[in-house]
């Protein structure tokens, strides 16, 4: 995070200082991405930039962007269009400054087309979006949602919210990529009103809890939504992501690196 910022040794020195202060203090009481969202914090105040990643969240946009004609052939050219959009959806969440600044993007989506899901809950999923009324779908990172766009346009669903963060945090989308990639163009997108890199309900705006709990189905993505969401055990809620660090690893007891579609309910049901 500091590497990306040109600020004195002397204030990286004292931002340490304050992220060590910042998780001795709150180690019991806080998760992940509120722990992040007050580190983050932190950080704009270090550099007086009220989004540092901004410049690369472009780059990410218009590398996607720059994917989309071989994104959309791709798709078009598939026997069975929504497991594949679906497949890039998730090969898109390899997008992720807060687990990694190097990623190789196309050895990614080569990757997904053709791999089990170390969790594979996809049929259930096309089966509730096809019988759903409502469908809230929650966005994760810039560049990113350009494959977001691409899966909700296979989905071709009428009454589908995609919802972005309420602010810059890292490099996860906010209604400025929303508009710069035009997904706002083919949905309605809306900001779910919280700073955090997740999606915490009760933290979240009014106009977000009114489509959250209208929603028949909820698509997740990646693994800071996860975070936040997995402790209300919601059964309309489909995970996915590709499994980035040990601990998310460990959690859903799959390998690192493996591509998941994950709903908590279909798989407590399947164990037994």
């Amino acid at each position: 995070m500091l590497e990306k910022e040109n600020i004195s040794n002397e204030a990286k020195n004292s931002f340490t200082h304050d992220m060590i202060s910042l998780y001795q203090n709150n180690s019991n009481s806080f998760s992940g991405p509120l722990f992040s969202r007050e580190l983050y914090s932190i950080l704009r105040g270090y550099t007086s930039n009220p989004d540092p990643y901004r410049d690369v969240k472009r780059k990410n946009n218009d590398q996607a962007l720059s994917m989309a004609p071989q994104i959309e052939k791709i798709i078009s050219e598939s026997e069975d269009p929504f497991n594949t959009a679906l497949r890039l959806s998730i090969a898109g969440n390899i997008i992720d400054f807060a687990a990694s600044d190097s990623y190789d993007l196309q050895s990614t989506i080569d990757k997904v087309l053709f791999s089990e899901f170390a969790i594979d809950h996809s049929l259930q999923l096309k089966d509730k979006t096809a019988a759903s009324e409502n469908i809230l779908f929650l966005g994760d990172n810039a560049g990113e949602i350009v494959f977001d766009k691409f899966f909700i346009k296979t989905i071709d669903h009428k009454n589908l919210t995609y919802v972005v963060r309420g602010g810059p945090v890292l490099n996860d989308a906010t209604i400025e990529d929303a508009e710069y990639t035009g997904i706002n163009r083919i949905v309605n997108v809306i900001s779910n009103g919280y700073d955090a890199p997740s999606t915490i309900p009760s933290e979240s705006s009014s106009e977000f809890q009114h489509y959250f709990n209208k929603a028949d189905i909820i698509i997740s993505k990646g693994q800071g939504n996860l975070e936040g969401l997995i402790p209300l055990n919601d059964e309309r809620i489909f995970y996915l992501l590709m499994v980035k660090c040990d601990v998310m690893a460990e959690f859903l007891n799959v390998e690192k690196g493996s591509f998941v579609v994950f709903n908590s309910f279909i798989h407590n049901i399947l164990k037994y």
